[in-house]
């Protein structure tokens, strides 16, 4: 299963660099204010990493989810922690977001076999 962390972080890693390579100041623009949405402010990493989570369920955005996944899971985040903020993405997002739930505990699942 560690190789489904492996795969997206390896297409990830490509396409972000093609996509940055073309030079495009918007995208480059929207890529940066990404990157610092996500630190350290008033609320702290962690919560920042919850948050894109549930939104990405909500969204029902698999990359995002494995994205933020990856971000909680560095971070120290427990389980019970990132369920907790899953099961409220699902509460909020429907029981449309239930084949987004299976893919994000599969891919917890694979984060912590690594």
């Amino acid at each position: 299963m560690s190789d489904l962390v492996q795969e997206f972080n390896d297409y990830r890693s490509r396409m972000n660099e093609r996509i940055l390579n073309d030079n495009n100041k918007l995208i480059k623009r929207i890529f940066n204010l990404d990157t610092n949405a996500y630190m350290e402010g008033a609320l702290d990493v962690k919560t920042k990493e919850l948050l894109g989570l549930v939104a990405s369920a909500v969204l029902r955005c698999d990359d995002c989810i494995k994205y933020h996944l990856e971000n909680c899971y560095k971070e120290g985040l427990s389980k019970e922690e990132v369920t907790e903020a899953l099961g409220i993405a699902t509460l909020v997002g429907g029981t449309i977001v239930v084949p987004h739930l299976r893919r994000a505990y599969e891919y917890w699942d694979a984060l912590e076999n690594r």
